[in-house]
């Protein structure tokens, strides 16, 4: 048989797995152990930290959409991320990371770096020669956000696998804001995709996880044991409603796209808009390489405000269908400051050197009627226009 696509991985796995009672929809596995066969015998589930029967149905599903040979559920996409750093990376290594990633993944870098963990550097990563020069310190691991948050900046996959395996590092892509119906890191040479399942994974924005797939099983075994002894595994009713959001993946990410691109067409017409960043763009830049390595755009975009913050306050109070919080990829719109919030904590000055300011404005397009987001936005712009 063919290889499945995408949609129909996220679709069937887990599918009429019970061999009891003949469900169609798996169950949930909420018992924390399991029974031996008998004295000696070690059965596949003994305690749930190690090993669940609905986690592994998430992780199956996962390693088979990227394409992987194993991957990890965690309990947070930072939890993913500080697993996959403390199995590979030790008090004297260098991670290479993206000055412009997410803030909490920055949080996470620099605070145990200054604890002596080990060394970072963040680079903006579209920049050959930082980049080269960054590769020269012949870094242990190297993370890559494409497309990155909150600027969208995109990283070509392929050619940085090939610079930084041949100083032996290892990569890892993380694929939140793509997730494989868009991209496919390990086909493009990552060793490692990460994801915050949080997100588009999960869909319904009521599920916090993780995951690391790897493109090894030797890999895939090692953050296995990792996530087992520092306890950042998944849980079963966690892993269950995320493999139940992953279902429709597919169809959610075309809904969100074909949105995305009414508001982006919308937005370019504004008069207190700015820059706008989103791949599909041909003045952004990454455009190309997004073309190359992507088989959509996504729907994450940002926008510079052309007011002041007072305005800026009114335009986001004024909004009734995008609602001001943190996080993205579920069925309803958000909006977010990233400058206080998502990315609060890397302060002023790492903000200015990854070229987030304070007038940015990042959206999170929803499952509503693109229709009536146009509509909030409009009116929300009206009435600030009608007050300058």
């Amino acid at each position: 048989m063919t290889q499945k696509k995408p949609a129909t991985i996220a679709v069937r796995t887990g599918i009429e797995t019970d061999s009891q009672f003949h469900a169609v929809v798996p169950p949930i596995y909420l018992s924390t152990n399991y029974s031996f066969p008998s004295f000696g015998d070690v059965p596949k589930y003994d305690y749930t930290r190690s090993g669940n029967p609905n986690r592994g149905m998430l992780e199956l599903a996962l390693s088979e959409l990227e394409s992987g040979s194993g991957a990890v559920v965690t309990n947070c996409g930072t939890s993913a991320l500080n697993l996959w750093v403390s199995a590979f990376i030790g008090p004297n290594d260098l991670i290479v990371a993206p000055n412009d990633c997410y803030g909490g993944t920055y949080r996470l870098f620099n605070t145990r770096a200054q604890k002596g963990d080990f060394n970072v550097l963040f680079i903006d990563q579209s920049d050959q020669q930082a980049l080269e020069s960054a590769l020269a310190k012949k870094p242990k691991l190297v993370l890559l956000e494409t497309p990155s948050n909150p600027l969208v900046r995109v990283v070509d996959i392929e050619e940085t696998c090939k610079k930084a395996h041949a100083v032996d590092a290892l990569v890892a892509v993380d694929n939140t804001f793509m997730t494989p119906i868009y991209q496919k890191p390990i086909e493009l040479g990552a060793d490692f995709v990460i994801h915050s399942t949080t997100k588009y994974i999960n869909g319904h924005s009521d599920v916090i996880g993780g995951v690391i797939v790897t493109k090894t099983k030797e890999h895939a075994e090692e953050l296995a044991w990792w996530g087992n002894c520092i306890g950042a595994t998944g849980t079963p009713f966690d892993s269950y409603m995320t493999l139940r959001g992953i279902r429709t993946l597919g169809a959610r990410m075309r809904i969100h796209e074909e949105s995305s691109q009414a508001i982006l067409a919308f937005l370019s017409k504004q008069e207190l808009v700015g820059t706008i960043y989103h791949p599909s763009l041909p003045e952004h830049p990454g455009h190309e390489v997004a073309k190359k390595q992507q088989s959509g755009f996504g729907s994450m975009l940002s926008f510079e405000f052309n007011g002041s913050m007072e305005k800026l306050k009114e335009f986001v109070g004024a909004l009734t269908l995008f609602s001001l919080a943190e996080s993205l990829g579920g069925v309803e719109s958000l909006i977010c400051h990233p400058a206080s919030m998502t990315h609060r904590a890397m302060g002023e000055e790492a903000l200015k050197e990854a070229g987030i300011a304070q007038s940015l404005l990042r959206l999170s397009v929803g499952l509503e009627d693109s229709e009536d987001l146009i509509e909030d936005l409009t009116n929300a712009f009206n009435k600030v226009q009608e007050t300058v």
